[in-house]
């Protein structure tokens, strides 16, 4: 018998309605359209379930890796030998005592327009990024000024014991594309936001303004993880610093390895040009790590997350 095997029927026991496949290809399940196959996908849908397959997972002595939409991640050609968990529930956006909530397996798109028919300001920058908001708020994503720490009052999870809590913005530990929930303990299930009345016509007109911008501007017609590097630090008298133009300043756009590319539209894309593997992909991040390194003094951080590699 198999060790991945053995694992299922310990799932198949203690939920016996939750979805549990063995062998994904995690090419499926992200942006870059790369990665070989998980060992184990475990897709929770409700609460009771999550809660049930993190206690027996962590029973078994195996720290599950938490998938949200997969557009901010790479993942090794051989694969993963490991527990993904994906979490689905479809727990609309909705007001409750006053707040406007949602589930974690969202995309942030679906809570902007939400919370802009509600008449709600404060999700704009959130419209077009391509991800859960359980991913989002886990890496604190954000956009054109805006970020989750904004917005975001309490995040509801499941730890790894299996108890739910709700734990206050305040105990994030939010930061530049970080929170607490980055280390992978607990599984974020919803959120609750402080947004601000607006004008439903002005708040709609922002997004689509800056839904032009993204498509004018970055390069979404190919496969990618959004921005690959972070922000550097800004320079001894506050001036910042950003990534793409580093890399466009070192003449990088359009430098290819197999079948990744630095985007010729955005040089803080890296893209997949058709037949991209993740080898491809992270050679790429290195070589454009190694190239800003030695012209600028730059030493350029990957925000993209990696499993496996």
């Amino acid at each position: 018998m198999n060790t991945w095997y053995a694992v299922e029927k310990e799932l198949n026991a203690v939920c016996p309605k939750m979805k549990v496949r063995q062998k994904v290809p995690m090419g499926e399940c992200t942006s870059f359209r790369v990665g070989g196959p998980a060992a184990l996908m475990i897709f929770p849908k409700t609460e009771e379930e999550a809660s049930s397959a993190l206690k027996t997972v962590h029973r078994l002595d195996i720290a599950p890796f938490f998938l949200g939409n997969g557009s901010n991640l790479l993942v090794s050609d051989d694969g993963y030998d490991g527990v993904v968990l994906k979490y689905s529930e479809k727990l609309l956006p909705h007001l409750e005592n006053g707040a406007f909530v949602s589930g974690a397996a969202n995309f942030l798109g679906i809570l902007s327009v939400s919370a802009a028919k509600s008449g709600l300001s404060g999700l704009e920058f959130a419209y077009g990024i391509p991800g859960f908001l359980g991913g989002a708020i886990t890496m604190n994503a954000g956009a054109y000024g805006g970020e989750m720490a904004q917005v975001v009052s309490w995040v509801k999870v499941v730890n790894e014991e299996g108890e739910i809590e709700r734990i206050s913005a305040e105990n994030c530990d939010f930061a530049y594309r970080h929170s607490t929930f980055f280390d992978g303990k607990q599984l974020i299930l919803e959120a609750g936001f402080a947004l601000q009345p607006g004008d439903p016509k002005e708040i709609a007109a922002k997004m689509s303004d800056l839904a032009a911008q993204r498509k004018t501007k970055q390069p979404l017609e190919y496969p990618s993880a959004g921005s690959t590097f972070k922000r550097p630090a800004p320079l001894s008298d506050g001036t910042p610093v950003y990534a793409a133009a580093l890399i466009d300043q070192c003449g990088l756009k359009g430098l290819t390895v197999g079948g990744a590319q630095v985007s010729e539209k955005h040089a803080g894309f890296i893209i997949n040009r058709g037949g991209a593997t993740c080898a491809d992909i992270l050679a790429l991040i290195r070589e454009v790590q190694k190239r800003v390194l030695d012209q600028t003094g730059v030493a350029l951080e990957p925000e993209v997350k990696m499993l496996g590699v």
